[in-house]
């Protein structure tokens, strides 16, 4: 696992977005593995930037999103996929019928999760997985738990997350209290995955991602098993 501290969070950003661009140089056909929430804001605006000036095209890229919430329709406003055209595949050259996000409808969670494990797996496994970590260490919605699951499954939100995702929302009781997400097992079949944490409230993850100890309790921890991590944080995160 490789950190690399940066002093605020626009330099993080633009840090992270340098290895989606060289990957997207060097396998113009790709498969990223997406993910939402404030902290990877400010690297698609200058993933957008980049595009823009012609520096990186997304025309032959596949995209697989982490997670939705459930029950959650595509087009309101607070739903990951609404999310990820605002931020993303509404300014840049992708194909939108590449791009995918977990049905937040769907009839049957379970068979969903399972077919979007085939997808991925179909696609060759992603490339490089962007993560994101909640407070209380959470990657995708697998909130600390006894066990965790391997698969794509819906899963109940902490009330740590959803006070946490409550700022987006007009008030915590509109925030979805469940949502389907890539499970550990998907999400570790990244070839490469790249973290980023902002502010001094992501001090505790990045401190108990920097120890030797793996606990389901702390699910980030799980990602120093993997061949292949990139930790981009900024300084508040990095030192508290």
């Amino acid at each position: 696992m490789k950190f690399i501290v940066c002093e605020n969070y626009e330099e993080m950003s633009k840090a992270g977005a340098k290895i989606i661009a060289d990957l997207l140089k060097s396998k113009p056909k790709c498969v990223l593995g997406l993910a939402t929430g404030s902290t990877p804001v400010g690297m698609y605006e200058e993933l957008r930037r980049m595009n823009k000036a012609g520096e990186i095209t997304f025309k032959d890229v596949t995209t697989y999103n982490l997670d939705e919430y459930y029950p959650l329709a595509p087009d309101h406003d607070q739903s990951y996929r609404y999310f990820m055209n605002h931020n993303l595949f509404d300014h840049v050259d992708i194909d939108k019928s590449r791009t995918h996000v977990p049905n937040g409808l769907a009839e049957d969670p379970a068979a969903e999760g399972a077919a979007y494990d085939k997808a991925v797996e179909d696609a060759g496994n992603v490339d490089i997985q962007v993560l994101g970590v909640g407070q209380n260490g959470h990657i995708g919605f697998n909130e600390p738990e006894d066990a965790l699951y391997v698969g794509t499954h819906l899963t109940s939100l902490t009330d740590n997350t959803i006070e946490a995702n409550s700022r987006f929302f007009a008030s915590k009781a509109d925030v979805p209290t469940k949502a389907i997400t890539m499970g550990m097992g998907t999400i570790m079949k990244a070839r490469k995955i790249l973290v980023l944490a902002s502010g001094k409230n992501k001090h505790y993850v990045i401190e108990n991602m920097l120890n030797d100890r793996i606990t389901c309790h702390i699910p980030s921890t799980l990602l120093k098993t993997h061949p292949d991590v990139i930790v981009i944080c900024d300084r508040a995160a990095f030192e508290g």
